[in-house]
């Protein structure tokens, strides 16, 4: 008795026993100074990515925003390029220069500021409006 020997080509780059019908989310690199070359409205972000229920974006900061806060979000202000300063009520500004970051916790009313043109990325929830209340 002769015995076969049957080859079975797979389509599954992932080996046997994996689901071939999950889905794969691709991972992309980004890289802010394309981001950055989008903007050319002051005050008009740009969400660069989510991260759970986060979302970060990227701003030109160019002179004084409005006063606002937020009710019930914290907020993260991280600056790329450029130099910000934000003014608190009732506390001392907060002087930001490249590479650093604050948060504002939510409730404190704050104005952000451009000392010069700056790129300022905000961490915050994605059901945040970005004006404030």
């Amino acid at each position: 008795m002769k015995a076969s020997v049957r080859l079975l080509k797979s389509d599954n780059p992932y080996g046997k026993g994996n689901n071939v019908n999950r889905r794969i989310k691709m991972i992309s690199m980004i890289r802010l100074g394309d981001i950055i070359k989008k903007l050319d409205q002051p005050w008009s972000p740009v969400e660069v990515a989510r991260v759970n229920d986060q979302v970060i974006r990227m701003s030109l900061v160019k002179g004084e925003y409005h006063w606002h806060k937020h009710t019930n979000e914290d907020e993260l202000f991280y600056v790329y390029k450029g130099h910000i300063l934000i003014q608190l009520k009732e506390q001392n500004d907060i002087d930001l220069h490249e590479g650093a970051m604050v948060v504002i916790p939510k409730g404190v009313e704050h104005c952000p500021k451009s000392i010069e043109p700056s790129y300022v990325l905000v961490f915050e929830p994605h059901i945040l409006k970005s004006r404030g209340d």
